[in-house]
């Protein structure tokens, strides 16, 4: 047991299972009380049960730490409440929170049905906006708190995932907003990119994996120096490398006292690497001291904004 957390009261959204339960056994081990929450639903949200996380409510203290289990939803402003409250009533106050859960409905945005986008969203990032709402009052009174979020690179775009994709790159947004509002309370915002072999990722049918491996390849040209195979990209190197444990270190480590100078970033917490991803800047422009005309940017644009511009989807013959 270490005591880097020795005093901290940290809560894990999804903490039942996979990601979320290696975070909440880090952060145990290092002293923390720790909520695990899980609704312990299927990947697709449906149905619940108390058996993930009181089983890992059960390891912890088998362990010698300290944990009580939570099985409300995020996804509900209210229910997100019971989870905090959980903290509140158990140890008396709140220092972490960890929100990890999710869940997908993968398809196609042409087959994807309202309620499949909507429930997307509900988890992930009304969830963030939820859980942030209900715990936020208290890191402010106390003057001291830590939020990581966890996104996803499937924000950066992934074939089969506009819901998944808009929830995840949308708590980015939100994660650099907030973390400029809560930076003179002491309280630092990060979100994370993880990765790993889950029941979220055995779920991908092989077709849709090896579209987005062609469309990753497709990318990786000389113009960009085979940067962008490496965003959402499989995890590579031996079986070892891609399991959901190698998340937890760097993910605790964001919501430890010594991160206080780290906040609304984005970091790759995915396989062996911990990596910083850029926030999006201006790479070329064009200037005109005067509004712009079609015929102008007709002539202009091929050899400006758009020269060797790759696109994030290959030219692909048109499908019978």
């Amino acid at each position: 047991m270490g005591d880097r957390y020795k005093g901290r009261v940290a809560i894990v959204t999804g903490a039942g299972r996979g990601i979320g339960r290696s975070v909440a056994m880090l952060l145990a081990e290092e002293g923390a009380s720790v909520v695990v929450n899980d609704l312990g639903g299927g990947v697709d949200g449906a149905g619940d049960s108390d058996a993930p996380a009181a089983q890992v409510v059960r390891e912890i203290e088998a362990a010698g730490g300290t944990a009580v289990a939570n099985f409300d939803s995020v996804a509900d402003y209210d229910s997100a409440g019971k989870i905090v409250q959980t903290a509140i009533d158990n140890y008396g106050r709140i220092d972490v929170l960890q929100h990890v859960a999710g869940i997908l409905r993968d398809r196609m945005i042409f087959n994807m049905l309202e309620e499949e986008w909507d429930s997307v969203l509900q988890v992930h990032l009304y969830g963030a906006f939820n859980m942030v709402r209900n715990v936020v009052p208290h890191l402010i009174k106390q003057k001291y708190g830590r939020i990581v979020l966890f996104s996803s690179g499937s924000g950066l775009g992934a074939s089969g995932q506009a819901n998944y994709a808009t929830a995840k790159e949308g708590m980015v947004g939100f994660s650099r907003a907030i973390s400029r509002e809560l930076a003179p309370h002491g309280i630092t915002v990060n979100a994370v990119y993880p990765g790993g072999a889950t029941r979220m990722t055995e779920t991908i049918p092989d077709s849709t994996q090896q579209l987005r491996q062609q469309q990753r390849s497709a990318a990786a040209g000389p113009a960009t120096g085979g940067g962008m195979a490496t965003q959402g990209a499989p995890i590579q190197g031996p079986p070892e490398a891609r399991a959901p444990e190698n998340n937890a270190p760097k993910a605790v480590y964001l919501s430890s006292e010594a991160a206080g100078d780290i906040t609304g970033q984005v970091i790759g917490t995915s396989g062996w690497p911990m990596t910083l991803y850029s926030p999006r800047h201006v790479i070329r422009s064009i200037h005109k001291t005067g509004r712009w005309t079609l015929d102008e940017l007709d002539d202009l644009i091929p050899i400006s904004l758009g020269a060797n511009l790759v696109n994030p989807v290959p030219e692909q013959a048109p499908r019978q």
